[in-house]
C-alpha cells in the first residue's frame, strides 16, 4: 500500500497535532475558543495546511522524513522542498476532487470536508504552494512592489480564505483584508530579519537598503547600528499605515468574526510595537509582543472600530 495513502496511524494523528500546535507562536490568534465550532474547525485545517507548505518551503519540518512519507515520497525527499512542494500540490488536486484516491496527508485529509463544506476553490491553496516555490529561487527583492508580489502569495490568500470560510467575502473587504494580510507577513519579515538571513533570504527591499546604507553585512551583526535601526523604523512604519488602511475591516463584520479580525490587526500592531520597543533592533532575534500587549491592542482595534448596523 502506498504509504501515506492508508489508515492513519496514531503516530500520523500525533505528528498532525504537532504542526497545528505551531499555531501558539504565531503573533495572532489562528482559531480561538469564542469561535463557533464550524468556524474553527475550518480555520484549523487551513492553518494546518499553510503551515505544512511554510514549514517544506522553510526547510523546518521533523526530523524522520515522515511528512514525506505520508505525501507517498521516500523519507530522504523531506529535505528536497521542490518535490515536496510538487507532492503537496498533487495532494491538494486529491482535496478537490482528483481521481487518484483521497488525499494522503493527514494534514490535507482534514482540509477535505471544509473545502466541500464552504465550497472553497484550490486558488488559494496553490498560490500558498507557489510562494514557497519562489522562496527556493528567489532570496530578494529589489523594490517594495516585488515584496507586495510576494505577499500576494504567501499572506493575502490566507486572509481571503477566512472571509471565504466565514461568508463574509466582499470585494471591499478582500482589499481590506489584503493590506491586514501583507502588514502581517511584513511585521513578521521585519522580526525575522536575522532568521531570514540564516536562510540566504532578506525580505528587506534593496532599494530602501540602498537608500539608508545598509549592506548586507550590516544585516550580519549582532545588533542593529543606526543605518539598520532606520530602515527597520522605515518598513514598521509602512506596515502601520497598511494595518490602519485594512483596520476597518473589523468594523465591517459583527459578532465572533469581529473579534477574531481584530485579532489579526491588533496582533500585527503588538508585532511593530515589539519591534519598536526593541529600538528597531531586530538583530538578537524576534522581537515579541507580550500577551498583555496583544490584548491592549486588540482592545485598541475594537474601541476604534464604528460598529457595523
Amino acid at each position: 500500500m502506498t504509504p501515506g495513502h492508508g489508515d492513519r496511524t496514531p503516530a500520523d494523528t500525533a505528528h498532525a497535532r504537532t504542526t497545528l500546535g505551531k499555531a501558539r507562536t504565531e503573533n495572532f490568534p489562528v482559531a480561538p475558543a469564542f469561535l463557533p465550532r464550524a468556524w474553527r474547525d475550518g480555520l484549523t485545517a487551513v492553518y494546518g495546511y499553510a503551515r505544512l507548505v511554510d514549514d517544506i518551503g522553510d526547510g523546518d519540518l521533523a526530523p524522520g522524513g515522515l511528512d514525506a512519507v505520508l505525501l507517498g515520497l521516500d523519507p530522504a525527499a523531506a529535505d528536497e522542498p521542490t518535490a515536496m512542494l510538487d507532492a503537496v500540490e498533487a495532494d491538494l488536486a486529491r482535496v478537490f476532487g482528483g481521481t487518484d484516491g483521497p488525499p494522503r496527508h493527514p494534514l490535507l485529509l482534514a482540509l477535505q470536508p471544509v473545502v466541500r463544506e464552504h465550497g472553497l476553490t484550490p486558488e488559494p491553496f496553490r498560490a500558498l504552494v507557489e510562494a514557497n516555490r519562489q522562496d527556493q529561487r528567489v532570496g530578494r527583492y529589489a523594490t517594495y512592489g516585488d515584496l507586495l508580489g510576494y505577499c500576494e502569495l504567501s499572506a493575502n490568500p490566507v486572509g481571503r480564505l477566512v472571509l471565504s470560510l466565514t461568508g463574509t467575502s466582499t470585494p471591499e473587504r478582500i482589499r481590506r483584508s489584503d493590506a491586514v494580510c501583507t502588514a502581517l507577513q511584513i511585521a513578521e519579515h521585519l522580526q525575522d530579519v536575522a532568521e531570514d538571513l540564516r536562510r540566504d533570504r532578506i525580505y528587506l527591499p534593496g532599494e530602501d537598503m540602498r537608500r539608508f546604507h545598509v549592506s548586507e553585512a550590516d544585516l550580519k551583526a549582532p545588533s542593529a547600528g543606526a543605518s539598520v535601526r532606520a530602515l527597520v523604523a522605515f518598513e514598521t512604519e509602512r506596515a502601520r499605515e497598511l494595518l490602519d488602511e485594512g483596520a476597518p475591516l473589523v468594523g465591517s463584520v459583527h459578532g465572533r468574526l469581529r473579534l477574531l479580525l481584530a485579532g489579526f490587526v491588533g496582533g500585527g500592531r503588538a508585532a511593530l510595537r515589539a519591534v519598536t520597543d526593541a529600538g528597531f533592533d531586530v538583530l538578537p532575534g524576534p522581537p515579541k509582543p507580550t500577551k498583555s500587549g496583544l490584548i491592549r491592542e486588540v482592545a485598541a482595534v475594537l474601541r476604534s472600530a464604528p460598529r457595523k448596523r
